[in-house]
Formats: structure tokens, sequence, C-alpha cells
């Protein structure tokens, strides 16, 4: 990220609107940790998105400590949200935060990688009205291509991280993980800016946010 988009992010998050203390206490805890969650100015950005499209069913591809689908309950309380996560130790921290804030009853959590549990999902026959996926980047093709079919007509699917640091580009090479990520996002980006059924814009907010509706 060059030195114009720095002072530009920092800009936008001294005057996001304050937080609230569960808000600061997931982003610390992320921190202290090294956990990585979606950026404060994206999750504003989709929870004023949620706000105007007031979905019924949010679809979450990648839990992580439930800071996202926290956000976006406390966005739209009525919508009923799944979030899928694999890593048992994610899993733990997630349902301590949604038990911690009585949303067991809005919040389903699944605990199983979601190449496995996505299908299961479109063989109940579920569908979303807003689709967020945040999970492993190599596998973004592959969780939109069940997006396709769980999600419903008037539906939003959003992928984050397609901006990946700026690794997309291919101009960065000082990180050889990051540089193949950024290979395999960009190859991602391409065919979703592609795809004859839906039309993509791409928001460069945060680490980057694709927002794909059907044509």
């Amino acid at each position: 990220m060059n030195d114009n988009l720095k002072i530009i992010q920092e800009y936008l998050n001294q005057i996001l609107p304050e937080q609230a203390l569960w808000e600061k206490e997931l982003i610390a805890y992320a921190k202290d940790n090294h956990v990585p969650i979606i950026e404060p100015i994206s999750m504003n950005f989709i929870t004023n998105l949620i706000k105007l499209v007031k979905p019924k069913n949010i679809l979450e591809v990648g839990t992580a400590i439930g800071y996202s689908a926290l956000s976006m309950h406390h966005a739209y309380p009525e919508a009923k949200i799944t979030t899928l996560e694999r890593d048992p130790e994610m899993i733990l921290k997630a349902k301590e935060n949604i038990a911690n804030y009585s949303l067991n009853n809005h919040i389903n959590l699944i605990s199983e990688d979601a190449l496995i549990s996505l299908p299961k999902l479109i063989n109940q026959k579920e569908t979303y009205d807003f689709i967020f996926i945040d999970a492993a980047k190599g596998q973004y093709k592959n969780f939109f291509e069940y997006a396709m079919k769980l999600q419903n007509n008037s539906g939003v699917i959003l992928t984050d991280n397609v901006l990946f640091k700026g690794y997309v580009t291919g101009k960065l090479t000082d990180h050889k993980r990051f540089q193949k990520l950024g290979e395999k996002i960009n190859t991602y980006n391409r065919w979703l800016m592609e795809n004859e059924k839906y039309d993509t814009s791409i928001i460069p907010v945060g680490d980057g946010i694709a927002f794909s509706i059907k044509k």
C-alpha cells in the first residue's frame, strides 16, 4: 500500500463512529492474539449495507472470533445468521463471545469446514439474502460457486480481502506466501468480474470488498 493510501485508510479509521465496548474488546483481543478479523472501516461499510438490504437470512463463511457475525447482528437484529468455522480454537472463542452477548438464538455457528457444510446447506435447500465470504483465500472460487446455489434471487454476495494488501497487482514480491495468495485472489477477481451471471464491483475500502449481485 503506498503512502497516500495509508494516509487515506488512517483518516477513514479516525472518523469512524465511536465503537461499542464489545467491539473495542474484540478488536483488542484480535490484535493481541494475532487473529485476522475484518478491518473496522470494512465492517462499517458492510453493516450499513445490511441496514439498507435488511436481510432475513445471512450466511457467513469464516467466523474467526465472531466479531463480524456480532457486528452484522447488531446492524440488523431481525436477521438470522449462520456462520461457518473450522478452526477449533476460533470456534471456542466465537462460542464464548456469542454466549457472552446472549445471541445464541440469533447466530448459528456451524463447527465444520465450509467445503463440507456448504454442500449440506444446499442439500437442505437453505437460501440466504446476504452472503459474506471471509475464509481461506485460496478457496474463494469454490466458496462463491457454492454461494451461487444458496443465494436467493435478490441476494448479495460479498467477498473480503480481494485486494490483499496490494499483492493482487503482482507488483509486490517481498513476501513469497502473500505473493502466491495474491496471485490466487487475482485469478478469483478476474473470474468474478467476467462471471456472466453476476455484476460485481470491487470496493477499495479496507483490504478490498467484492460486491456481487445477480444479473
